[in-house]
């Protein structure tokens, strides 16, 4: 046998016998056919964080967290950019107009951030997850209720 075979053999057994690295992540998926703005919380330990904001084009998905999920429950709140609706919820926590991580949840006002109501999503302690946002849950807000970055409604932004 010439050696180049027997490399070619051992490569592919190799190949076969190493299993492939699994994959965990939370990902959002925007069925709607405007852009999206999502922001995210979630405990890790004792310790409450916010992130934001990611931008997702209409009809694809985004990874927001990459790795194993850290917690059973995360919170979303997400913004339609062109047709002013967004997704949200009771979980109020703090937020800001531009991209942000925060720690804690409480006293959003007088830290200086906003405070807007997310969803709860309940990933069963699954290490993967994703959320799918569709035209069926998106709401218009209150004008009081709305973030002072949130689009109006029927506006466009660019």
């Amino acid at each position: 046998m010439r050696l180049t075979s027997f490399l070619h053999i051992a490569l592919v057994i190799g190949g076969i016998a190493l299993p492939s690295a699994a994959h965990a992540d939370f990902r959002v998926c925007n069925g709607t056919q405007g852009r999206v703005g999502v922001a995210i919380g979630y405990k890790d330990n004792d310790v409450w964080s916010t992130e934001g904001w990611w931008n997702v084009p209409a009809n694809s998905c985004e990874t927001i967290m990459r790795g194993p999920l850290v917690a059973r429950f995360y919170y979303l709140y997400a913004i339609d950019y062109d047709q002013g609706g967004e997704w949200s919820g009771k979980a109020y926590m703090c937020a800001r107009e531009k991209e942000f991580t925060i720690k804690g949840r409480n006293d959003c006002l007088a830290r200086g951030y906003d405070r807007i109501g997310f969803f709860e999503v309940d990933t069963g302690e699954q290490k993967n997850w994703t959320v799918q946002l569709t035209e069926q849950g998106l709401s218009t807000p209150q004008p009081d209720q709305r973030p002072p970055y949130a689009p109006q409604p029927g506006k466009q932004t660019q």
